[in-house]
């Protein structure tokens, strides 16, 4: 029997050591929760519109945000989690001053993602 994985160092997940931006596939643990660490540097930047199949959870890990979940608008910043609902559009960006981290929990084991925009 394979033994399962607990642990990844950030070096296999993250696309870089000096901010949070990279993923994993909940399937690396054998479980259905995938992560995405976001960061976006620029102001008025961020995601473009979107769904998925499956909710997301979307914790505010800095920085201040515009959500547009359906056909709400929602401003967040740090220390707040917003949920989007299973094949809901959705999208946010970086309201500023400064970088905006995100961390994005899919419910799946793998990521699927369809673009709107």
């Amino acid at each position: 029997m394979k033994k399962p994985i607990t642990m990844l160092d950030r070096s296999v997940w993250s696309e870089g050591d000096d901010f949070w931006q990279g993923e994993f596939e909940g399937r690396t643990f054998g479980t259905n929760a995938s992560v995405m660490f976001y960061t976006v540097n620029e102001v008025g930047k961020g995601t473009g519109l979107h769904k998925h199949p499956y909710d997301e959870i979307f914790i505010m890990r800095q920085g201040n945000a515009l959500f547009t979940i359906g056909d709400q608008e929602i401003r967040a910043s740090a220390g707040q989690v917003l949920f989007g609902p299973a094949n809901i559009p959705h999208k946010y960006v970086n309201l500023g001053p400064g970088p905006l981290e995100t961390l994005d929990i899919h419910v799946s084991d793998v990521f699927i993602q369809e673009n709107l925009d």
